[in-house]
């Protein structure tokens, strides 16, 4: 395991903003740690990256409790950014990029190639506050990735970009665990999580309530309805011996929704289906993350701000 939270609590005067909470995160994958505002993301995060201290409980790295000296392992993106508004946008690059240890003329070099790949080479020699705020955020994602961590953690990545920008962004994590990179991001765009992430936790009321692999939570979730859509309409005698949910005609069409008997296979059941009809599609219900956020949350008592 690359990255663990063990048994972490962290108490800010009477409010409890992590209750024993433990994650795994494994390396080489994307890890979303989910969660209502005020659940608790926020203080796990600052804890990985040694801005404040758990008040039990540890960090650990490789299997070894994490050092001050760990944090050059980690780039981390907060949802708060901020950049100095009046200097040029490539000396403010470079000057974060050697904050990061990368000497000037690799900083440089390795900024002008990000900078031409995210198409805001242009404004190299412009001041930060001629930026659009999404131009702003490239910016910083560049700056964040510059050192090339071994860990990355993004707070709310995608907050304030356009559709084109976030798929652009999305295509960039994933790259970037390909290559071997371990990423956490915190997020509450849930179709997000369904696109890049391989792994979760939610985090509610302080601790956490659900964490896994996102496939097998989806399946775990899974409903165990059938939806078939045929080119014909079906007979009312036919839909007997089946357990049907429902069963409705449309234009160009029908649907028919079922319980999936147990004792058929997928294939078994199709051939059971009226001949001479024809299955346009077949597929089984499964929830979307966001549908398993929301009861999720609401099963253990929703708590926000």
């Amino acid at each position: 395991m690359f990255l663990e939270a063990k048994n972490v609590y962290k108490h800010y005067a009477a409010h409890t903003a992590l209750d024993d909470v433990s994650i795994e995160v494994e390396r080489g994958r994307v890890f979303g740690l989910l969660g209502p505002n005020g659940a608790g993301k926020t203080s796990l995060i600052r804890i990985i990256n040694r801005i404040t201290a758990p008040d039990q409980g540890q960090i650990l790295i490789d299997g070894k409790p994490m050092q001050q000296s760990d944090i050059n392992r980690i780039g981390y993106l907060p949802e708060e950014r901020g950049l100095y508004r009046k200097m040029k946008v490539g000396e403010h690059a470079i000057y974060l990029a050697r904050l990061k240890g990368v000497e000037k003329s690799e900083a440089r070099k390795q900024l002008k190639q990000w900078f031409d790949k995210f198409d805001i080479m242009p404004w190299w020699d412009k001041k930060v506050e001629e930026l659009s705020k999404g131009m702003q955020q490239k910016v910083q994602f560049v700056c964040t990735v510059i050192h090339k961590p071994e860990l990355l953690i993004f707070d709310e990545p995608f907050s304030g970009f356009d559709p084109v920008n976030a798929d652009l962004l999305k295509r960039e994590i994933l790259e970037l665990r390909d290559a071997g990179h371990t990423i956490i991001f915190s997020t509450h765009n849930m179709q997000s999580v369904e696109e890049i992430c391989d792994d979760i936790a939610l985090i509610n009321r302080s601790r956490v309530v659900l964490s896994g692999q996102v496939d097998s939570i989806r399946r775990q979730y899974a409903s165990g309805i059938l939806s078939m859509r045929f080119e014909q309409n079906l007979s009312e005698e036919s839909l007997r011996e089946f357990d049907v949910v429902e069963y409705r005609e449309e234009r160009g069409g029908s649907v028919l929704r079922l319980h999936k008997p147990q004792s058929l296979t997928n294939w078994e059941l199709i051939s059971q289906m009226p001949h001479g009809v024809e299955l346009l599609s077949f597929y089984e219900e499964v929830p979307s993350m966001h549908e398993i956020f929301i009861q999720t949350v609401q099963e253990n008592g929703y708590h926000g701000e």
